[in-house]
């Protein structure tokens, strides 16, 4: 198992959160997410029933994951609510196509998502990704990201902030490798 300390793009350190990645099984990804909010600044949507996809939850709290593929452009943006809602998107290109929803993705399924008194843990399935796609652990490359609603505003958090403005789909900044 990997684990990164995600870093908020404007330097905010009231907040402090930890991503891990592991590899399970032939097509299983798990990742959590372990966040330290000692002032309670971190504001929650409400919890739902039987994880539903739901589109523009980076309107609230929302930790998202991205898998690219090595010397290819496409890719996939997967969005877990501490709600319990997810959404996976696809993308052909960086933010391509433009359209708002995003175009959701049906080629990775949600395992397991709970939220925990700790953070997010997920469990998803890129069995029919990678197999659709011809793809080994080692083509793979992954970003963890997320978007926390505080009492002081949203803040952006990421393994690495190399563009100007908060920017989560610049591959530069997916450093998980397997």
């Amino acid at each position: 198992m990997a684990s990164y300390e995600l870093s908020a793009f404007d330097r905010f350190f009231d907040v402090s959160l930890v991503g891990a990645i592991e590899q399970v099984s032939p097509y299983t990804l798990n990742v959590g997410f372990w966040l330290r909010d000692p002032n309670q600044l971190v504001q929650y949507p409400e919890l739902v029933a039987a994880h539903p996809r739901q589109d523009f939850l980076w309107n609230q709290t929302c930790f998202e994951i991205f898998v690219g593929v090595k010397d290819q452009d496409f890719y996939r943006e997967i969005n877990l609510s501490p709600s319990q809602a997810w959404q996976a998107y696809q993308f052909e290109e960086y933010r391509y196509p433009e359209d708002m929803p995003p175009v959701a993705a049906y080629d990775i399924e949600l395992n397991q998502l709970k939220r925990t008194h700790y953070g997010l843990n997920v469990s998803l399935d890129l069995t029919e990704f990678m197999l659709a796609n011809k793809l080994k652990w080692t083509d793979v490359f992954v970003g963890l990201s997320a978007v926390l609603a505080t009492s002081q505003g949203e803040k952006y958090f990421a393994m690495q902030h190399s563009s100007p403005n908060a920017d989560f789909h610049n591959k530069r900044d997916w450093l998980h490798q397997f």
